[in-house]
C-alpha cells in the first residue's frame, strides 16, 4: 500500500506491505477556521479569563510579543498583525513594540528565516531580538522556585511593560503538551536553569512524556517560572496537517493553556489497538525534521504503539544535519545508550548542553531499535548516533521484517509526535 509521510517540504510516498500494516494512525478531524486571522483578532477581543488585549495594553509604555523559533510551524503571519493592530490602537507604537524570538537553546534566527517566519512587512517595520541563553548579562533574576531553582528570564522579556506570549499547542514528548507556558520556560530561560529544566531529575520522571501534564515536573515548574517572569496575556493555536488554523485559545495563560489543550487532545489522540513489532513514523516534516535533534521527538512519540523490543523506522529529511556540536559528539563519543545513561547519572557529571536529547533518544533505545532514513546525513554518520541509517522507508521496513519475522504488524504515524497513539 502507498502511504504519504510528512517528511521535509515535499512529503515522502512509500510503499509498505499491505499483509503487515495493521493501522496508519492520522489525526482526528478537525476544520480549519473560515477566517484564520478574524478568528485571531476575534480572540484577543473576547478572551478567556482576563479583559481583552487592548484594555490591557492601554497605558502601558512599552510591549514584548514572544514568538516561538524556527523549529515550531507557527503561522505567526496571521496571528501577530492581529496582535499588533490591537497595541498599537490602544496607544502602544510600533517603535515601543518588541518581537522576541524564544529560541531556547537553539540557535538565532535571522535574515531570510526570519522574514520567512514572520513576513516581509512586520520583519522590516518592527524591532526584532532573538534570546541567548548563555549570554548571562541577557538574563534577568526572577527569584527561586519551590525547589530551590535560581530562575533566570530574558531581561527584555521581564523588563517589558506588558508581556504577551503566543505559541502552538501540540503534543510535547516531556512537558506534555507545547504552548503556553513553554515558550517562557524553557523558550526564555537562562542555560543556568535550563539545568534544571532537562535535568534527570525530571525527565525520569515517568510523568514527563507525551499528552501528560498533571503531575509533570516539567509543566509544573515552566508554570512556576512564568508566574516568577509575569505573564500579561497568551495566544495560543492548533493547526491541522495542513497547518492552518483550527482553533485560537487567548487569555489568561493557564485558562488559554488548558482550552487550547482539551481542543488539541481531541485532534491528536488516535486509537491505535494493540503495539506492533515495527512503527514506521517521522517527525512531521519541516521545520520539526531539519536535524536529528528534533527528529527524536517523533521516535518518542511513536513508543505507545510500539512492542517493547520492537523497531522504529523514521523518515526525517535532516537538512540541517543532526544538530548542535555538543549533541553530535555526545552521540558520536557514546558506546550504547546503557553506558549514556550511567555517565549522566553519575553524581559527578557536569551537565552538557543538548545532553537532553540524547537522554531521550535512550528511552526509545531502552524499547527497541531505530532505524533512520535521512537525506540530509550519510547512513555512515547516522551510525555512530546510537541509531542505524538507512537508504530508504522500504529497505528499513524489509530489514525489520527480517528481524521480526515476516508476519510482524506495523503501525503507521505519517505526522509523528503530532500524534498520541493510544493502544487499546
Amino acid at each position: 500500500m502507498h502511504v504519504e509521510l510528512e517528511y521535509g517540504r515535499r512529503g515522502l510516498r512509500v510503499e509498505l506491505p499491505d499483509g503487515n500494516v495493521r493501522g496508519v494512525l492520522r489525526l482526528n478531524p478537525a476544520a480549519p477556521l473560515p477566517d484564520q486571522a478574524g478568528a485571531v483578532r476575534a480572540a484577543l477581543r473576547a478572551p478567556l479569563g482576563c479583559a481583552p488585549l487592548a484594555e490591557l495594553a492601554r497605558g502601558r509604555r512599552d510591549a514584548c510579543i514572544v514568538i516561538c523559533d524556527v523549529t515550531r510551524p507557527v503561522p505567526n503571519q496571521r496571528i501577530l498583525p492581529q496582535i499588533i493592530g490591537e497595541l498599537e490602537a490602544a496607544g502602544i507604537p510600533g517603535e515601543r513594540i518588541t518581537i522576541l524570538v524564544a529560541t531556547g537553546n537553539h540557535r538565532p534566527n535571522e535574515g531570510e528565516e526570519l522574514v520567512g517566519m514572520v513576513g516581509r512587512e512586520i520583519a522590516e517595520r518592527y524591532r526584532i531580538v532573538n534570546h541567548h541563553s548563555e549570554v548571562d548579562d541577557e538574563q534577568a533574576y526572577c527569584g527561586r522556585s519551590s525547589k530551590g531553582v535560581d530562575i533566570y528570564v530574558d531581561r527584555t522579556y521581564v523588563e517589558a511593560d506588558l508581556k504577551i506570549i503566543t505559541g502552538l499547542v501540540e503534543p510535547h514528548f516531556m512537558a506534555g503538551y507545547s504552548g503556553g507556558r513553554k515558550i517562557v520556560c524553557p523558550g526564555l530561560i537562562s542555560f543556568r536553569s535550563v539545568h534544571y529544566f532537562h535535568s534527570p531529575d525530571l525527565l525520569e520522571s515517568e510523568r514527563a512524556t507525551n499528552g501528560v501534564l498533571p503531575g509533570n515536573p516539567l509543566h509544573e515548574f515552566a508554570l512556576e517560572v512564568c508566574r516568577a517572569a509575569g505573564v500579561d496575556f497568551s495566544v495560543n493555536v492548533v493547526i491541522d496537517e495542513r497547518r492552518d488554523i483550527c482553533g485560537v485559545f487567548a487569555g489568561e495563560l493557564e485558562t488559554a493553556h488548558a482550552a487550547g489543550v482539551r481542543f488539541c487532545d481531541g485532534v491528536c489522540r488516535v486509537p491505535c489497538g494493540a503495539p506492533a513489532e515495527i512503527v514506521v513514523t517521522t517527525s512531521a516534516g519541516y521545520p520539526l525534521d531539519a536535524t536529528l535533534y528534533q527528529a527524536v521527538k517523533g521516535m518518542v512519540g511513536a513508543l505507545p504503539a510500539l512492542k517493547p523490543g520492537g523497531t522504529v523506522i523514521i523518515a526525517a529529511e535532516l537538512s540541517e544535519g543532526i544538530g548542535s556540536p555538543e549533541f553530535r559528539d555526545m552521540l558520536f563519543a557514546a558506546t550504547d545508550h546503557e553506558s549514556f545513561m550511567a555517565e549522566i547519572l553519575a553524581p559527578d557529571h557536569v551537565f552538557t548542553k543538548d545532553q537532553w536529547e540524547v537522554e531521550m533518544l535512550c528511552r526509545v533505545l531502552r524499547q527497541g531499535d531505530v532505524l533512520v532514513v535521512a537525506d540530509g546525513v550519510p547512513s555512515a554518520d547516522l551510525d555512530r548516533c546510537l541509531v542505524r541509517g538507512m537508504p530508504s522507508v522500504e529497505a528499513a521496513v524489509a530489514a525489520a521484517l527480517e528481524r521480526h519475522g515476516p508476519q510482524a504488524g506495523i503501525l503507521v504515524i505519517p505526522s509523528g509526535p503530532y500524534c498520541i497513539p493510544t493502544p487499546a
